[in-house]
């Protein structure tokens, strides 16, 4: 399916602004992106595309399920929305407490746990997200922690 297509198919015209947007999440190597980290990809690309246009992009492909939003409230980007490829499929996140790499991950277990504390305390659970706050095994980020 081409971009045209895909927005087209989500209810949205295919404008260039949403095409580049659209393209920056795709083949992009970070996966969670801010509407400025977006912003900076399409500056480097010599784009002239604002970016209250991006933030405005952003917010018709969440309403168009195109993207989800998250706010992490660890790492570089603590408490701004996170924008990723919304591909269907649920995840969870881990997240650096000091660096701010986010990492997807999906645990049977634990999926199937938070059904039974639901379902043993009355309840049905309908939607949930997940989050750890880590430090990170990477050069010089589990040393940083140490020195706090």
């Amino acid at each position: 399916m081409t971009h045209a297509e895909e927005l087209k198919s989500s209810g949205l015209k295919a404008t260039l602004p949403r095409i580049k947007i659209l393209e920056v999440f795709q083949q992009a190597a970070q996966r969670h992106m801010t509407a400025e980290d977006v912003y900076k990809v399409l500056l480097n690309e010599g784009s002239d595309i604002g970016l209250a246009t991006v933030y405005r992009v952003l917010m018709q492909f969440e309403q168009a399920g195109i993207l989800s939003r998250n706010h992490f409230e660890a790492g570089n980007e603590a408490g701004k929305a996170v924008f990723e490829l919304n591909e269907g499929k649920h995840h969870d996140h881990l997240v650096c407490v000091n660096c701010g790499r986010v990492e997807e991950f999906y645990d049977a277990e634990i999926e199937r746990r938070q059904q039974e504390i639901a379902k043993e305390r009355g309840y049905k659970l309908q939607d949930h997200a997940l989050a750890l706050y880590v430090i990170c095994e990477r050069d010089g980020c589990a040393g940083k922690a140490a020195g706090r």
